[in-house]
């Protein structure tokens, strides 16, 4: 299969650059699977199109402040830091932007303690592939706190303006620091509107997926089977693998928001295999495209990707790729807006 068969046309002015005041106002078109029928309805729709006894399952990862804008030590020059995975104690896997400026053994300066000093410190220690670079962290007082203060919201390459309010990037649901990207598809929900979808007999289910490097990568492969996907961590708990396994129990429908949501349930399903659904954590590459069987995914609420990206495969791996592109087509056609602060998509 190959990755080009997933490509579409798609204008840049379609690329949302900032989001809607309100997070429910977006457009969302339906797409249903059996049938490829598409509609166009509003967001908060949604209320009409999912039933009683379905349960809502929502990624909680918090998104950190990660990208850091420093110096460095010796020459002054602008350096760019983005946090990807905390390794051990102060040391991080990054991303180096320009990752040629930094050499094991380089400084990196990042904000200002008022008398010259940095805020904090960084000192390169290993490289990896495409960037990566392995830091380690100096400062005085808490990490956290000087991330807050120092850092921004790594916004997706393909989102040109500035966010001036970092908690758009953030969903109302968000609990566990980690992520270095939204799961993006939550950004839609206000906490209104989730207790109004509980009010019609919609149940919530939570899981932690911490979405990692591979969303700044773009596919290197020409066929989809030779591509590696990343490991990113995962984490269900005890209450709300018990919910999953009541509505499994029960025939309702499980449907995931977002592909990072899909692909922890998925994840999750193969390690419980036959037995019922179980706690569980660790680390997932499962990577899902057309051909793969889904077994606990029944509907998918997602936002429009990039073309030939893993997450386009994904959806077409449940509603079909033909079916997929020309329901993109016609987003295009009806000009939705695209990717992280986009409009959205339900398959049923």
């Amino acid at each position: 299969m190959k990755v080009e068969d997933f490509d579409f046309e798609l204008p840049e002015r379609l690329i949302a650059q900032t989001p809607l005041t309100d997070r429910t106002a977006s457009r969302l078109l339906t797409l249903d699977r059996k049938s490829g029928e598409i509609n166009h309805r509003m967001f908060t729709d949604l209320s009409d199109l999912l039933r009683e006894g379905d349960t809502l399952v929502l990624n909680n990862t918090k998104v950190l402040p990660a990208r850091l804008i420093g110096q460095k030590a010796d020459t002054g020059a602008k350096i760019e830091l983005l946090l990807l995975k905390q390794l051990s104690g102060d040391r991080w896997k990054t991303l180096a932007k320009p990752a040629k400026r930094v050499k094991p053994g380089t400084e990196l300066w990042f904000g200002d303690d008022g008398s010259g000093q940095p805020l904090l410190r960084a000192i390169a220690e290993s490289e990896g592939d495409m960037g990566a670079r392995t830091v380690v962290f100096h400062y005085e007082g808490i990490f956290n706190e000087l991330l807050d203060r120092l850092g921004e919201m790594p916004l997706p390459p393909y989102i040109a303006e500035r966010l001036e309010d970092k908690d758009r990037y953030q969903t109302v649901f968000a609990r566990h620091e980690g992520s270095a990207a939204a799961p993006t598809a939550g950004l839609h929900f206000t906490t209104d509107y989730l207790s109004e979808l509980e009010s019609r007999g919609v149940q919530l289910a939570y899981l932690t997926l911490h979405v990692g490097l591979g969303t700044f990568r773009p596919m290197s492969a020409e066929t989809v089977e030779e591509h590696v996907m990343h490991s990113e961590y995962y984490n269900l708990d005890e209450e709300n693998a018990a919910t999953l396994q009541a509505a499994r129990e029960r025939g309702g429908r499980i449907v995931a928001v977002g592909t990072t949501s899909a692909r922890t349930l998925e994840t999750v399903a193969s390690r419980a295999g036959e037995g019922p659904v179980q706690a569980c954590s660790g680390w997932t590459d499962i990577f899902i495209y057309p051909g793969y069987d889904f077994k606990l995914v029944d509907a998918l609420l997602t936002n429009f990707h990039l073309p030939k990206s893993t997450l386009v495969m994904l959806v077409s791996a449940l509603a079909g790729r033909e079916q997929v592109l020309a329901a993109y087509q016609e987003a295009v056609e009806r000009e939705y807006r695209f990717f992280s602060f986009g409009d959205a998509m339900f398959i049923s």
